[in-house]
């Protein structure tokens, strides 16, 4: 008996997933159901001549010959990123093998046939990758050629710990220059995203009270910031001022700066800094100049003012004009290297072209390599131990000032350890230096040199970290951000644990250098991790990186704050030296890396409060952190410190205003609406506050038309007359077409991102 002839199944009409699902398909292709479930691979599973392979990932689309082939089509423009080609080689197969048994029975396929399909896939799989590689090196190509093409604030940095293309900011471009990772704008643009787009729209008009207030107080601090600057060049004069405010500036730098960054022998400078009162002679004009510069310094925690801004300022101009001269033999000498990097300090500390300082400190790492400091000098004849001693103290301070500049403007450092075998000073007091065969105190005993000592254990970890983040040719992966992590925290330990064992002796260190010393190293701990701060809500992989930053942050704003109410709960009242108001001072009436490093802490708090409001989701109040929400509010007035004690520039005090204002709309329930609405008042409220300030500062000593006056400058500004204008204008008025959310913050030219190489 035979069997009965098989009958031929019917061709499926529906994709594979409402087959297997048993539901109605409307033959699209994606089909409805697919799209509604998020199902990528729509199949159809009959003769692939009938319906064409959809698009299998981002940019490339599949599809079936006549002779049921795989071929791919043109890749689209906006095509960046592709699946992995093991994800289209399985979709190739799964296609072959499905259009094979639905069209021929197993029994007339041969072997050959099958062979020859898998031999044009693996074909069609390299073909692929030559598109895609082609496709990534023109565009490249495309965004070196002229970066401003790029719309987007986010560059694409890869990770193979989680699988995936991970999206961080890598580098901006703002008039003319280009701010690496470590530059404090790229944590920024993260954290204040939201907030600037949501005020954008409200100030492109020219009539915008916001936009009115930002000029008005642009124009009152570039009035304040000319009559502050002295003529050019300014010569150097014998002028100093009195006795007992000099003899005060003086300790002030010495108890401070001097105690981190070593650059003078303090009983030398004391002795002709004694002579400078008492002699009749003409002093020694290098010598002058050192002493200028130190007064500069010291002036910056004279008082809670910076009364004597105006002088710094003019002594550093006076020393700028004299470094400025041409160099001869005459000073190739130590003192040399001493005024400069004293000069690189007041620079910034006093804000005279302090945005300059990594290209001046380039200049001052390369002197010192012409004249030898990176070799020890153990491997030099005819050197006294004063001598030496004094020459590694000057290079450590040198490596010191050269990686300080590199994380200040995000930019490369350009030295790594093998390019110098100084050793780190001995542990020698400057009394000893003086003293006939002197030998080095313990390395658990304190001295003078004992903070940079320990300092200069961390530096290798240190550089590692600036190269990782600034470098061209880094690779900004998490797995290298987690193993610095390891790293850091380990040397940042032992580094504690030294200065632990100090304070346990008979000698005290100063608070202010405790103080100067965490701040400077957990610097390097937040600005590691901050790039994956924002993505941290969206990707539950970076909540590590989260809770690094969030806790930094804290840890960073105590301290540079010790008399918050943070602060005031842990510690007691006699506690609270001088040394603790020297280092407030140098944070707020300094204009360094302290003061930036107090805004971008208190951001980043603000946008952790603000993310927390958003993700909580609760039919009561949702409960914030107490300490969080101090360090948002307290840190509105540490800034506006900064403000009262001569500081033009309003720029921090405003965006903390604005993301304040945020959190309180957020835990209100405020609407979209009522939050600009909100913002905005906020921001004309600051500018106002801010601009009383300002026109004090403004007018003293002027007539009493000098305010009309400034009144009518502030009206009259065009866009045209915003040329120079580093911050809070819009650059809507100048090109409508390169409108980004942040530019009315930083800008005329757009805030670029830049692809890694």
């Amino acid at each position: 008996m035979t069997d009965p002839e098989r009958r031929r199944r019917r061709p499926a009409v529906s994709c594979s997933l409402c087959r297997r699902r048993k539901i109605r398909c409307d033959r699209k292709t994606p089909c409805n159901n697919c799209v509604r479930s998020k199902n990528e691979a729509c199949i159809y599973e009959t003769h692939p001549s009938d319906h064409p392979r959809p698009h299998v990932n981002h940019g490339q689309t599949i599809t079936l010959d006549s002779r049921g082939v795989p071929s791919p089509t043109a890749p689209s423009a906006s095509s960046c990123v592709s699946r992995p080609s093991a994800e289209i080689s399985h979709s190739y197969e799964s296609i072959v093998g499905r259009s094979t048994d639905a069209t021929t029975p197993k029994s007339q396929a041969s072997v050959g046939d099958i062979e020859a399909l898998k031999s044009r896939i693996k074909n069609l799989e390299e073909q692929l990758s030559k598109t895609n590689q082609r496709h990534d090196q023109s565009s490249n190509q495309t965004s070196r050629a002229d970066p401003r093409v790029l719309n987007s604030t986010l560059c694409e940095v890869d990770s193979n710990l989680f699988g995936e293309t991970q999206v961080i900011t890598r580098s901006v471009v703002h008039k003319s220059r280009m701010f690496g990772q470590s530059h404090w704008i790229n944590g920024v643009i993260g954290l204040c995203r939201d907030v600037f787009e949501m005020l954008e729209p409200y100030v492109r008009d020219e009539t915008s009270d916001v936009l009115s207030g930002m000029q008005r107080c642009k124009a009152l601090a570039r009035v304040i910031k000319s009559r502050r600057t002295p003529s050019w060049p300014s010569p150097l004069t014998s002028a100093l001022p009195s006795k007992d405010v000099a003899d005060e500036l003086v300790d002030c730098y010495l108890r401070t700066s001097e105690t981190v960054y070593r650059v003078l022998h303090i009983p030398s400078f004391r002795r002709d800094y004694e002579a400078l009162w008492v002699s009749d002679t003409a002093p020694d004009v290098a010598f002058m100049v050192q002493v200028k510069l130190v007064l500069a310094i010291g002036a910056t925690i004279y008082d809670q003012e910076f009364s004597l801004r105006a002088s710094a300022i003019q002594w550093v101009y006076e020393a700028q004009t004299w470094f400025s001269e041409p160099v001869c033999k005459s000073r190739r000498s130590l003192q040399y290297l001493q005024i400069n990097i004293l000069l690189l300090i007041a620079r910034e500390l006093v804000h005279v072209g302090g945005d300059t300082t990594w290209t001046a400190a380039g200049a001052l790492l390369r002197t010192a390599v012409y004249w030898g400091l990176h070799r020890d000098p153990a491997y030099l004849s005819n050197r006294t131990i004063f001598v030496g001693e004094m020459r590694r103290r000057l290079w450590n301070t040198i490596l010191e000032m050269a990686l300080h500049s590199s994380m200040t403007c995000g930019s490369p450092v350009f030295i790594s350890m093998d390019d110098f075998d100084t050793a780190p000073p001995d542990n020698y007091d400057d009394d000893q230096l003086v003293a006939d065969a002197p030998v080095p105190k313990p390395e658990d005993t304190l001295t003078q040199v004992s903070i940079p000592i320990a300092l200069r254990k961390t530096l290798p970890l240190r550089l590692a970290i600036v190269k990782f983040l600034n470098d061209l040719s880094s690779k900004s992966t998490y797995e290298e951000t987690l193993r610095l992590d390891a790293e850091f925290r380990a040397s940042y330990r032992a580094l504690c644990r030294t200065l632990q064992r100090y304070n346990a002796g008979t000698a005290f260190t100063s608070q202010f250098t405790i103080h100067m010393v965490d701040c400077l190293m957990l610097r390097y701990l937040l600005t590691l991790h901050i790039p994956f701060f924002a993505m941290a809500p969206h990707e539950t992989a970076y909540a590590y990186s989260r809770k690094v930053v969030v806790e930094t942050s804290l840890k960073i704003w105590c301290t540079l704050n010790p008399s918050s109410s943070i602060m005031a709960a842990h510690t007691r009242h006699d506690t609270i030296s001088l040394d603790g108001n020297d280092f407030e001072r140098f944070a707020i009436c300094g204009t360094g890396y302290l003061r930036v490093l107090g805004m971008q802490t208190s951001l980043a708090i603000a946008a952790e409060l603000s993310t927390q409001l958003q993700e909580e989701e609760s039919l009561g109040p949702v409960f914030l952190r107490a300490d969080l929400l101090s360090v948002v509010k307290q840190s509105k007035e540490w800034l506006f410190r900064a403000i009262e004690a001569g500081e033009t520039n309003i720029k921090g005090y405003l965006l903390v205003e604005l993301i304040e204002a945020r959190i309180a709309g957020l835990r209100q329930g405020l609407a979209r609406d009522q939050l600009v609405v909100l913002l905005l008042k906020v921001a004309m409220d600051a500018e106002a506050r801010c601009l009383r300030i300002l026109e004090e500062a403004a007018a003293q000593g002027q007539t009493e038309g000098f305010l009309n006056e400034l009144g009518q400058m502030g009206l009259e500004i065009t866009p045209e007359s915003m040329d120079d204008w580093d911050l809070m204008m819009t650059d809507v008025l100048l090109n409508q077409s390169t409108a980004e959310p942040m530019n009315w913050v930083y800008n005329e030219i757009p805030l670029v991102p830049l692809l890694p190489s």
